[in-house]
């Protein structure tokens, strides 16, 4: 059974940086693609950012291009998000998935992943 633990959210002011962490346990974490989406209240779950199993292969949300990375270290099961140039409009919860996919392969849906994270709360103050 997969299992995703997400950290590093908190409060920071317009302009500021955070990196989030997804820790993945239960399964081999190089045969998984990952993801971040994030939800804000009142809207629906939202792609940010994509990576594929050997971190060759990366695609953004246009709204984070050029401000969020992603990035993956495969010897620690973590994948990471650094958030830099952070907007109020960022504020949201934001969640890791696991898709188990071919090398290279990404997905931008939430329907290609089959393992959620719990969340973790990114409030942004301007």
């Amino acid at each position: 059974q997969v299992m995703l633990a997400e950290s590093g959210g908190g409060l920071v002011q317009a302009g500021g940086s955070l990196r989030l962490s997804c820790v993945l346990s239960g399964r081999t974490f190089s045969s998984y693609a990952m993801g971040w989406f994030r939800q804000a209240p009142g809207k629906q779950r939202e792609f940010v950012a994509t990576i594929d199993r050997s971190g060759g292969t990366k695609s953004y949300a246009d709204s984070v291009k050029g401000r969020f990375t992603i990035s993956r270290d495969n010897a620690k099961s973590t994948v990471y998000l650094q958030m830099n140039t952070l907007k109020p409009e960022d504020t949201a919860t934001y969640y890791c998935a696991a898709g188990a996919a071919a090398l290279g392969r990404v997905g931008t849906t939430q329907g290609w992943y089959g393992n959620w994270g719990q969340g973790t709360q990114v409030t942004v103050s301007s």
